[in-house]
């Protein structure tokens, strides 16, 4: 038996050689042989799988002649200025959608019939973890996910959101146990807005929202607290605003089937997305 080798129970005063740093290697996620960071580094999983999507879509734009070949990865996830230009010209002619018909967008309004009140209250409280220049944005993220698990345990009139956003939240109003009273939808930054109004009744939650809201400003846990409902409005006042949303619901589904179809055919390293081999359906 060698000594490199050892026999593993310690006690001969031998022991299996330990791995050390240089032995311990993270591998460098690829798409068609194009890394996607640097050696040593470990993106978080959604960062690398948003970094595969890019570099799928520029290495389209290439062949299908709309960059240039010259044109060059970076280990960010940041494209250039001409390949963000040509993965949105490549989108734009791959994803031709239908418009939405009048049929269409009236099925959409008998679904979803609270989701067009005017009026509409809700009463709220929040936490914000700040997304600020050089923070661990995945760490925060992590940290914002642990303390949501934790609140939705707790029942609506337990005083531990109110510590938690004294504790956390990077507002002013943690101060005030994360107190934003009554608001209406004009109130709050559209991202913020979306998730606490034009709920249909099986997502107008009270209590603590189940997941993290990302706006501009970072991540947030919302406790909603109480709400008052608004005065309906007529099919013929929200139709155009329909057919935007469902414009957008069409376009997001092809685009995941697109990015689907390109990973289908790209040789994957380091990493795993899904798959297809599908046309595309218009």
């Amino acid at each position: 038996m060698s000594q490199e080798q050892g026999c593993g129970s310690g006690s001969c005063g031998c022991a299996s050689k330990a791995p050390t740093v240089d032995d311990v290697k993270v591998a460098v996620a690829m798409v068609n042989g194009v890394p996607l960071h640097g050696e040593g580094e470990s993106p978080y999983p959604e960062a690398l799988r948003q970094r595969a999507y890019s570099e799928l879509l520029r290495q389209a734009a290439q062949r299908e002649g709309l960059l240039a070949v010259g044109d060059l990865p970076s280990l960010d996830g940041v494209l250039s200025e001409a390949a963000s230009d040509a993965t949105l010209a490549l989108l734009e002619r791959e994803l031709q959608l239908p418009e939405p018909d009048e049929a269409s967008c009236r099925r959409y309004f008998d679904a979803h019939p609270a989701r067009y009140h005017v009026g509409e209250k809700v009463q709220a409280k929040h936490i914000l973890f700040a997304v600020t220049p050089g923070v661990d944005v995945p760490a925060l993220r992590q940290r914002a996910e642990a303390l949501l698990v934790s609140l939705r345990c707790e029942a609506l009139d337990s005083p531990a959101f109110a510590k938690a956003a004294a504790d956390n939240s990077n507002c002013p109003s943690g101060a005030e146990g994360g107190e934003l009273g009554w608001l209406e939808a004009q109130d709050c930054a559209p991202e913020f807005a979306s998730a606490l109004f034009a709920q249909d009744e099986a997502n107008a939650h009270i209590g603590v929202l189940p997941r993290l809201i990302t706006t501009r400003f970072g991540f947030h846990i919302i406790q909603v607290l109480a709400r008052e409902a608004g005065v309906a409005q007529q099919f013929e006042s929200v139709k155009g605003a329909i057919g935007q949303v469902l414009r957008q619901q069409a376009y997001m589904t092809a685009l995941r089937q697109y990015l689907s179809l390109l990973a289908g055919e790209a040789e994957l390293q380091g990493l795993e997305l899904e798959t297809a081999d599908s046309p595309l359906l218009q």
